[in-house]
Formats: structure tokens, C-alpha cells, sequence
């Protein structure tokens, strides 16, 4: 061994070896299979700048793009008993929240804030599909709850973003009595006169939809989103007929009056502060790039999301 094969050879090879790319760096649209850099996707609201696909985003991401300048204040939800049935599949109960909360970096699967949109208080919550499909838990129904006893005492109105697969599993019985906790929860801010938007995005399905997903005073949903209780091929060996082109989509569903309106998601805030300004008895926004506001309406300063 010698100097040259020590020292020239690998230096040689670190200057011209070919570095190594982050895989993260680019996103391959599900829909028509084109690869998106990162920042571009990120800054398009997670949106396929080819097809217009519109790709799972997080709630934080939805919330920064959403509230004036970013800004928004979480909303502390109560913890709920930890895995009350002691469940176990291939996991532990307990195991697979541990998983999702590492992947996701949430506690559960939704995300309840305060703040402004278009100078416009409100209060807002988001599931999230990658915390175990969105499921409905006994966190989440806290959440909801939370939500709505915040706008209440607030007097804001209260705008979600439903995205789930049904109620969670492993929390049985426990999560299904979700779906009357979270209606009653609804039946509070229409008591108090508020106003509960719900947005929709894919996919929305099982006891959500058939609870507070689709109580809203005004139903939003995204395009293309997935929206129904049970799955269309259930629902064909059930009727034993073949179901409609694009049944269960938010189109469909637009068209046969179970929704407001389908917004794509770059045109969903101008939307949201038009609806919420027309039913506070609001004034019209001012058109333009708000700047971010300098104090919430609560008295709070405003900070960055907890």
C-alpha cells in the first residue's frame, strides 16, 4: 500500500462520485404519474401543478396557508383515557399511537387552532389522514367538542375539515359514541347562533360522514374528494346493481344536492372569508394581501402554532 492508493485514489473518487439525492425531494402525483419538486408542490397547496390533483395535506400546512400571515393558536384538548380496552391486534393499542405520533408528529388525528382568516376570527380543526386514517377517536371527539366550546365562549364561528376512514377500531364501542358527542357538539353552536362550516376532503367516510361531517351549515368539499358511509362495492353486492360513474365523489354528490359547493383548494380561503363574513353580518373583505394581524381578537398575541 502506498501513498497514491491511501490518499489520491479515494480523494479522486469523493471529488467525482455522483452525490446522493434526497429521496424526499420529489413527489410523484398519484393521478397522471408526473414528479413534483418539493417546494413547488408545497407552495401550490400540495396540488399537482399538471393534472390538479389534489394531494393529502397536513393540517398545519392547511392552517398556515389558510389563517392571515400563518399565524394561529392552538387549542388545548383534554386527554382522553389511554386505551381504555386494552386492545390488541398485531400491536398494542398503545404501540401503534406511539407509531402514528412519531410519523405525524400530532398527538391524534385532529388539529383544533384559533386565529383570523381574512381578518375574520374563527375557530378551525383538521383531521388528519396519516394519524391511523383520520379515525375517530375519543381525542378527536374531544377535540370537536373543545372546538365548539371555544368558539362558543369566543362567539366565532367554527370551521373543520373532515378527513377519515371511519371510526377507530381499537377503541370500539368508545369511538362510535363519538358520533353522538360530536352532534350534540354541533347542536351547541346552532343553539348559540353560530355558524359551522364544514369542509370535506378525500377521503371522508364511515361514522364521520354520517355525523358531524355532514351537519355543516354550509358543505365544501374539495374536487374529486371521496365522500360516503359505506365502500361502492359493499353498497353494489348489497343492491346487486352497478352503481353510476364517479358515485361517492364530490361532483356527484354536488349535482344530486348533497353539497354546497365543490372550491378547489387555492380558491377555499377567499371562499371560506365570503361565507363566514355573509353569515356574522360582516362587512366584505378588503381585497388584496392582508397583512398578518398584530393581536388576536381573544386578547392573545398572536404567536406561531403550538
Amino acid at each position: 500500500m502506498n501513498w497514491i492508493t491511501n490518499y489520491v485514489r479515494p480523494t479522486i473518487n469523493s471529488l467525482f462520485s455522483r452525490r446522493e439525492v434526497p429521496e424526499n425531494l420529489w413527489t410523484k402525483c398519484p393521478e397522471c404519474g408526473t414528479m413534483l419538486f418539493h417546494r413547488e408542490l408545497a407552495a401550490n397547496l400540495n396540488v399537482c401543478t399538471s393534472c390538479d390533483h389534489h394531494m393529502a395535506i397536513t393540517p398545519r400546512d392547511r392552517f398556515t396557508g389558510l389563517f392571515d400571515g400563518g399565524i394561529s393558536v392552538e387549542v388545548k384538548v383534554p386527554e382522553p383515557v389511554a386505551d381504555p380496552l386494552h386492545f390488541r391486534d398485531q400491536k398494542k393499542y398503545p404501540d401503534r399511537l406511539k407509531a402514528a405520533q412519531k410519523a405525524t408528529g400530532e398527538r391524534d388525528a385532529m388539529l383544533v387552532v384559533e386565529g383570523e382568516i381574512g381578518r375574520t376570527p374563527v375557530v378551525a380543526a383538521a383531521q388528519d389522514f396519516a394519524f391511523m386514517g383520520g379515525s375517530m377517536s375519543m381525542y378527536v371527539g374531544n377535540a370537536i367538542i373543545a372546538g365548539a366550546q371555544r368558539a362558543i365562549a369566543l362567539k366565532r364561528p367554527f370551521v373543520l375539515f373532515s378527513a377519515a376512514g371511519g371510526a377507530r377500531m381499537q377503541e370500539g364501542i368508545l369511538g362510535l359514541m363519538q358520533m353522538p358527542r360530536t352532534t350534540v357538539a354541533v347542536q351547541m353552536l346552532k343553539e348559540a347562533g353560530l355558524p359551522y362550516i364544514v369542509v370535506l376532503t378525500h377521503p371522508t367516510t364511515g361514522g364521520v360522514t354520517a355525523s358531524y361531517a355532514m351537519l355543516g351549515d354550509v358543505q365544501i368539499a374539495e374536487p374529486n374528494a371521496l365522500i360516503g358511509f359505506a365502500g361502492a362495492r359493499v353498497i353494489e353486492q348489497t343492491i346487486r346493481e352497478k352503481l353510476p360513474e364517479g358515485f361517492q365523489r364530490a361532483e356527484y354528490l354536488l349535482d344530486h344536492g348533497m353539497l354546497d359547493r365543490v372550491t378547489h383548494r387555492k380558491a377555499l380561503r377567499d371562499e371560506l372569508i365570503t361565507i363566514l363574513r355573509m353569515l356574522t353580518g360582516m362587512p366584505p373583505a378588503v381585497a388584496g394581501e392582508l397583512p398578518a394581524p398584530g393581536e388576536l381578537s381573544s386578547g392573545e398575541p398572536a404567536g406561531a402554532q403550538a
